[in-house]
Order: C-alpha cells, then structure tokens, then sequence
C-alpha cells in the first residue's frame, strides 16, 4: 500500500481501502458511544485521579458498573439514573450486583 507519497498512510493489510476505512468508522463509533456514555453517567472527563494505575483500575470499575446497570431493563430511568438509584438503594444495589431483580 506504499504510495511513496510524502504523508502517505501505509499498512501492513492487503484489505481495499473501503474495508478498511469501514472498519475505522465502526471501531471509532464503538470507542466514541462508550467515551460518551462514560462522560455522562460519571462524568469522567472531571475526573482528577492522575495516577496511572488507578486510572486503569476506576476505568474498569466504572465500566462493571455500567455492564451491570445496564442489566436492569425494568426501569425507565437513565443509565445515570439507575447508577443513583443503586446509590440511594441498598436493595436495589443488591439487584443489581447479583442480577436478580424483583417487582
């Protein structure tokens, strides 16, 4: 895929450009929908933890939180919505972190 063009873009995939710029625009969309879901819900983008570690670790914890949040399809509220209600609920939280959820 060397063009020899000064700021050519090379690869080492022998797919089409089409594919391969689909591909981009799925992952990107995918990367973005996430990014923004937590902005949202946790407001992350205020987040002031600067230590690398537990970047990474809040990370993966808000994404749980999230996964499991999103398990609970009977109520109408937000994401950031239930995310407080579980807060606020000690038995709601409880349904949520075992996925047993009652009327």
């Amino acid at each position: 895929m060397a063009s020899g063009k000064p700021g050519a873009v090379q690869s080492s995939s022998d797919d089409q450009p089409e594919i391969l710029a689909k591909a981009i625009r799925q992952h990107w969309q995918i990367e973005n929908s996430l990014h923004w879901v937590l902005d949202v819900t946790f407001n992350e983008d205020h987040c002031r933890i600067r230590d690398r570690n537990a970047v990474q670790n809040f990370s993966l914890l808000r994404k749980i939180a999230i996964n499991l949040v999103r398990r609970h399809q009977a109520s109408k509220a937000s994401l950031k919505g239930r995310r407080k209600m579980a807060a606020w609920d000690n038995r709601y939280m409880e349904q949520v972190l075992t996925g047993f959820f009652h009327a």
